[in-house]
């Protein structure tokens, strides 16, 4: 914790993923929130009144915020998912740190310009992947760069829900912008590439679908305005010969597209499904390998019980110290920028129904 100071904070966007900041935020002696920014009127002070919090000061929308509060040592951004760019380009202009809520942007080309702008900031965006502060998903990492796998030459990634289709905002073209594959396929994705060190992506051929979302069977409440993809896959070439198996849903009959699995010249990797990635795997990951000519088994146990709101914390832990040192950002956007270009790859190559190269512009 920061000694004799106070991080003066501000929220903009009071929806749902902000009460997981505001939580986390309160449980840090040293923060101040001081401001918040929401487009509907009184959301904000309803929000915090809802928290206890006293004395902050409340804007109608980003752009009031950052000019009238000068002295901010940061930012969580909760807005839209469409917003996401428009309120970090913003915020660094200002040279204000950034925690930026996932998914990075909607396309590509956002997230190119929210790294140009960065690049002339002085201040820096975090993007908010919390699993990559839990254990078990650190041991991937390990497991991977020990050299125990040998050449890594595939892998199959994603995850999903049978039903599992939030509304609102996430199912709109003008305020989601993209569906399961933003929502939760950007975890999964993280989890494999950071393990990897994130090599880029070549080429993709990538699949959308909505017929969950847009049923009257299956999605009741919400079909009329669905706009958005329940369902995405994608076939990714990257870097040094390595390939991406990809695919990701919020509602399907199934319960699971299957596990996560790192193939190498050496061993494989087995990392048991969940329905979000937005925490720990779900189990114990196994090691195959073989010992003196035998085919083994390894079992890797499950490292700990840090939940959600515990990896929330360390998140929100993590953006104040590199407050402190300015710099560098815990979940840099160098690397999301390539999770981005992926998703906004599988959406392109749907849109075109065929495969497509993927080029990430020099920043």
């Amino acid at each position: 914790m920061a000694e004799n100071r106070k991080y003066k904070i501000a929220i903009i966007g009071t929806g749902g993923i902000a009460r997981h900041h505001i939580k986390a935020y309160l449980n840090q002696p040293d923060v101040e929130i001081v401001a918040a920014a929401d487009l509907i009127p009184g959301k904000a002070e309803e929000f915090m009144k809802q928290y206890g919090v006293e004395g902050v000061r409340f804007y109608p929308s980003h752009k009031e915020l950052i000019d009238s509060e000068t002295e901010l040592d940061g930012i969580s951004i909760c807005t839209y998912n469409t917003q996401h760019a428009n309120v970090a380009i913003y915020a660094l202009e200002h040279n204000i740190p950034v925690l930026l809520e996932k998914p990075f942007t909607v396309t590509l080309d956002e997230a190119v310009e929210v790294c140009k702008a960065e690049k002339k900031s002085d201040a820096f965006v975090s993007v908010g992947f919390q699993p990559r502060f839990d254990a078990n998903m650190q041991m991937i990492g390990k497991i991977v760069r020990s050299g125990v796998l040998g050449k890594i030459y595939y892998i199959q990634t994603g995850g999903g829900r049978r039903r599992g289709m939030p509304g609102d905002s996430f199912i709109r073209k003008d305020q989601g912008g993209i569906g399961a594959l933003g929502d939760i396929g950007c975890y999964s994705l993280d989890m494999v590439l950071n393990a990897l060190g994130y090599p880029k992506p070549l080429t993709v051929s990538g699949y959308t679908s909505n017929f969950f979302g847009t049923s009257p069977v299956y999605n009741p409440d919400w079909h009329q305005t669905f706009q958005v993809d329940d369902f995405g896959a994608g076939f990714i070439r990257l870097e040094g010969d390595i390939i991406l198996d990809f695919r990701i849903s919020w509602a399907m009959h199934c319960d699971t597209p299957g596990d996560t699995i790192i193939l190498g010249t050496d061993g494989a990797l087995r990392i048991p499904s969940t329905d979000c990635w937005n925490g720990a795997p779900g189990g114990p990951m196994t090691l195959y390998h073989d010992v003196c000519g035998q085919q083994t088994e390894t079992v890797i146990p499950v490292i700990g019980t840090t939940d959600f709101s515990e990896l929330f914390n360390l998140k929100i832990r993590s953006f104040l110290d590199a407050i402190d040192t300015n710099g560098p950002a815990p979940v840099p956007t160098s690397q999301i920028l390539i999770n981005q270009a992926i998703i906004d790859g599988i959406v392109r190559s749907a849109e075109a129904g065929r495969e497509i190269e993927i080029t990430i512009p020099e920043i």
